[in-house]
């Protein structure tokens, strides 16, 4: 080697190394979540009205989050009502509290978290006016919603339970029972079991939450003490469903919650040979409709805000959606033309652009006269049985 070339080979060796700058730490979602809240002391937090499972558990793992890991106390609140049996036993059988927000002075908080809902989505109670720091959900983005300070919006997952499950992982700590029960089945109700439009990180949350679960109280929500309201409901529903070709319908009329309404549409899509449902039903001077479909790409949401436009709001997934059109005091004969044109409309959606002659689902029940009652005579009557023996 020369001694020149030894010379520039001494001096690459003592060249100092080019060192790139340390990256900062990029920002997870949960850290991002803490940070906009930095400073609040009490956070409101606010579900869609008549919350469903889904609602309510991310609404209470979220309060969770920020009570371990902010020392931030929180309230849930909602509008309307719950009614459906399973989400009653729900809230008691976890204890899990949630007040009417008529009831909350919301002057006396200035941080508000939106959960399975957005600003000006039609579906909640929070009012206009108020921006919230949170908002978390698994709907399509509304264009209010980029005010938050923190946004986290996941049209692909099938529950917003699934996001709150991700925030509690990273965050380490340990997650309570009755906690992991209330997520399990708010997945579990949203996505039918994984079953609709569920994704793989609904699988996993599923999969990681249920050795966590307390199945007892799990089987006492799923199969709750119902009513008699609820049987004549469901009567109701089943009289006055129509059917054409694929489509599978019902007008309800007057009904006790708007929750009736998914009720009966989650029913009658399960018909076979029927692809889609469509219900409507009158409820605190609104008309609520629940589109359903076993199509996968069926597009529910978007259908539904075409068929109600500008007289109402809708949003949704692909196999399920929810809408409401105010009634504005119409007289009967107005809200019968109304749900005439909104089923037209849907028809048309579908595919069935000509006027359908609908058929009767049920048959007019016959009653049978009392005579016709058969008469067990106490001879007639099974004996009672006898006390079981040991081994029996």
């Amino acid at each position: 080697m020369s001694e020149t070339s030894e010379k520039a080979s001494g001096a690459q060796q003592a060249a100092p190394l080019q060192r790139d700058a340390p990256a900062e730490p990029a920002q997870t979602p949960l850290s991002r979540l803490l940070a906009s809240v930095e400073g609040c002391r009490r956070v409101l937090i606010v579900t869609h009205d008549h919350p469903d499972p889904d609602a309510i558990s991310s609404a209470a793992a979220l309060r969770y989050l920020l009570k371990k890991l902010g020392g931030i106390r929180c309230k849930i609140a909602f509008g309307g009502s719950v009614v459906r049996p399973e989400n009653r036993a729900m809230l008691k059988q976890l204890k899990i509290k949630i007040v009417p927000i008529q009831q909350i002075k919301l002057s006396a908080y200035r941080c508000f978290a939106l959960v399975d809902t957005q600003p000006k989505a039609g579906n909640n109670s929070l009012p206009h006016r108020i921006t919230p720091s949170i908002v978390i959900d698994h709907h399509p983005p509304k264009p209010a919603t980029k005010e938050a300070k923190f946004a986290d919006l996941r049209p692909a997952y099938g529950a917003t339970a699934t996001l709150l499950t991700e925030y509690l992982q990273e965050s380490g700590l340990p997650i309570p029972v009755h906690l992991a029960t209330a997520l399990f089945y708010g997945i579990a109700s949203e996505t039918q079991d994984l079953g609709r439009e569920a994704g793989e990180p609904d699988n996993q949350a599923y999969l990681t939450l249920f050795p966590k679960v307390n199945k007892r109280i799990l089987s006492n929500i799923r199969y709750a003490r119902v009513s008699r309201n609820y049987f004549q409901t469901l009567e109701t529903g089943l009289r006055n469903s129509f059917t054409y070709k694929n489509v599978i319908g019902s007008r309800l009329g007057e009904v006790s919650s708007q929750d009736v309404v998914p009720l009966i549409a989650d029913l009658l899509v399960r018909l076979e040979r029927m692809s889609w449902a469509i219900v409507l039903g009158r409820f605190d001077g609104r008309l609520f409709l629940s589109a359903r479909s076993n199509n996968t790409r069926a597009r529910c949401g978007q259908l539904l805000r075409r068929v109600l436009g500008k007289r109402g709001s809708a949003g949704g997934h692909d196999m399920m959606a929810g809408g409401s059109v105010p009634l504005n005091e119409k007289t009967p004969e107005e809200i019968d033309a109304l749900e005439s044109d909104l089923i037209r409309r849907f028809m048309a959606g579908v595919g069935h652009k000509e006027i359908p002659k609908f058929e009767q689902l049920v048959a007019p029940a016959r009653l049978v006269p009392e005579t016709e009652v058969a008469k067990v005579s106490p001879a007639e009557e099974a004996p009672a049985k006898e006390p079981a023996t040991k081994g029996e």
